[in-house]
């Protein structure tokens, strides 16, 4: 899973781009227990979601006719500029370029080849999230693309990422997971997923997808309805690895809940 210590490649911040901020909040606040922190004109507005204190991810509004509503996840770099390079040389492209954060940080926004978006974050003055592996928090991370393999290329040469085929039990499926360059498989912080495979986020096309750690999947999406949300993928308990569920909120931004089985 997550490793606390975020090393190069591994996700370290994850946001939300939404129409209506205060309508996602009350969401967001009534599913997870979320706080806002407002961002100041310095920042365009963009702002800090918190649970007992700790970040959780950050929001900014974005206009529907400019962006769909959607979840981004951004992975660690050390230096923000040279991954322009490395995205380029393995066929991907910018979506922006690098910038400062105030004396935060350092972001970039990209587009692997098959289209799917994802950014860097280089920190200084912030780290990168304040809690993770903890309900209402980042646990995993997964790519929806038509090739894996491409996908595993892709990323490998930008981040170093390694990949391991994990069988999943009672099944003959594969599920192809990450870790970053220098550790194990016990570090795996995400997996690569034919779109084919998932017909529901197929039609969304390439897109990268976080998932939150929760104690009742079920609850949860019941919580989520009731809150103006919709299920997405149904629950379903995968052995070994824990339950799980897709979930969309009242404006279309599509995020994953796990309840995890105790590592063994």
């Amino acid at each position: 899973m997550l490793n606390p210590t975020f090393p190069d490649g591994a996700p370290n911040w994850v946001d939300l781009g939404t129409p209506d901020l205060d309508g996602a909040t009350a969401f967001y606040g009534g599913l997870f227990g979320w706080e806002l922190v407002p961002g100041g004109p310095e920042v365009g507005g963009y702002g800090m979601f918190t649970l007992d204190g700790n970040t959780v991810g950050g929001v900014m509004t974005v206009p529907e006719e400019q962006s769909a509503s959607a979840w981004s996840l951004y992975f660690r770099a050390t230096d923000a500029d040279d991954t322009v390079e490395l995205v380029a040389r393995a066929g991907g492209r910018s979506a922006f370029e690098p910038m400062d954060v105030l004396d935060h940080g350092r972001m970039g926004g990209f587009l692997d080849p098959a289209g799917a978006y994802f950014g860097v974050w280089q920190p200084r003055q912030n780290p990168g999230l304040g809690v993770i592996q903890q309900p209402g928090s980042l646990l995993w991370a997964e790519l929806y693309t038509p090739d894996v393999p491409a996908a595993a290329r892709f990323f490998g040469e930008v981040f170093g990422w390694k990949t391991d085929a994990l069988k999943v039990e009672g099944t003959d499926y594969v599920y192809t997971t990450v870790h970053p360059a220098g550790t194990g498989s016990e570090l795996s912080f995400g997996g690569l997923v034919t779109m084919g495979d998932v017909p529901a986020e197929a039609a969304r096309g390439p897109h990268w997808m976080p998932y939150f750690a929760v104690e009742d999947v079920e609850a949860t999406v019941a919580a989520a309805r009731t809150l103006g949300g919709a299920e997405a993928l149904p629950a379903m308990e995968v052995p070994g690895v824990g339950t799980m569920a897709n979930v969309t909120d009242p404006f279309g931004a599509v995020f994953a809940v796990m309840k995890p089985q105790p590592r063994q």
